[in-house]
């Protein structure tokens, strides 16, 4: 009953239609995906179908949650004085942080499987990668549920967006900026750098390991042109690379009006930089837990194809129903 009377709140106070697109993008890309037939590898699948469950949690925790005080603020008043905010921003930073993560791991599974055939058996098993999935998430759990205990405080509803209240004093001490600045490393300047490094590794392998094929192929005879290994190598590449690179511009404008901000508040005069710019990195975060169903439909033809097959089926149904 609760949740039904939120749900019909949250609708009622925002762009419903914004937020069913967007839980929807990852629900049809887990769907497509869980059904094994886009041509993948079961320890590629695993991990797409991981990272899109995780996106769906942010999407959840970040447009759902974060409009509490204001769904609930006349139906239910006692929300207001409970640790909410506290257990809210504990979830929303697991799920980021697990999002951000997944993404390092499945790049250093595509190098493993690409520039290392000796670790590739043991390493790329999709077991292997469902053990990986479930420690992944079991450390974003338990590493940010100390958000849990730092903030301690209301909701804040000015003219920004909705979170945690944190007193000035507290973001102007020298422990608070330490601790944004660990957060800021940990998630996601580490794996920024561990994504780009891994992906100039693998991106060097391939192109080695092809030109060595295309040596041997040229001293062969009756062969065509076309490689069909290269071909099947090509694929994950390509969505690798873009993932990651979205995953990088996306984040992009948050992580540097944070660092700029943080400067603020220590002494530091550095650019400046309007509040529009936080609202805009807030929105292109979000965005990047949203986009990859496009990445797969962009780079992956059978993943069209079996999406195609969705739509036809849905509008099948409506048609039959009328």
């Amino acid at each position: 009953m609760l949740f039904k009377v939120f749900i019909e709140s949250f609708h009622e106070s925002c762009d419903s239609s914004r937020l069913d697109s967007f839980m929807r993008v990852n629900v049809v890309a887990m769907v497509i995906l869980s059904r094994g037939k886009c041509g993948l590898c079961k320890c590629v699948t695993y991990y797409l179908i991981g990272m899109a469950g995780v996106d769906l949690s942010v999407v959840i925790f970040d447009l759902i949650l974060r409009h509490i005080p204001i769904v609930f603020r006349e139906q239910f008043e006692f929300v207001l004085h409970i640790p909410m905010c506290n257990i809210h921003s504990a979830l929303l930073y697991a799920a980021t942080d697990c999002s951000v993560w997944l993404t390092v791991t499945f790049t250093f599974d595509r190098y493993v499987a690409i520039g290392c055939k000796r670790l590739k058996q043991k390493y790329c098993p999709e077991k292997t990668a469902a053990v990986v999935l479930g420690t992944v998430t079991f450390l974003s759990c338990s590493i940010d549920i100390y958000w849990y205990f730092i903030l301690a405080g209301p909701y804040w509803r000015g003219n920004q967006p909705w979170f945690c209240h944190v007193p000035i004093k507290d973001m102007l001490s020298v422990v608070w900026g330490t601790i944004e600045f660990l957060h800021y490393i940990l998630t996601p300047g580490v794996p920024f750098v561990l994504i780009m490094l891994l992906n100039v590794f693998t991106l060097r392998h391939f192109l080695v390991s092809n030109r060595d094929r295309k040596r041997l192929r040229a001293h062969s005879c009756g062969e065509s042109t076309r490689d069909p290994e290269v071909a099947n190598r090509r694929k994950p590449m390509i969505l690798l690379f873009v993932i990651s690179a979205n995953l990088i511009i996306l984040w992009s404008v948050i992580m540097l009006f944070s660092i700029r901000t943080r400067m603020y508040y220590q002494g530091y005069e550095a650019m400046y930089l309007h509040w529009f710019v936080q609202e805009m990195g807030f929105m292109l975060q979000l965005l990047s837990c949203c986009t990859n169903t496009c990445i797969y439909a962009v780079t992956q033809t059978k993943f069209r194809d079996e999406l195609k097959n969705v739509f036809k089926c849905r509008f099948l149904r409506q048609s039959y129903d009328e």
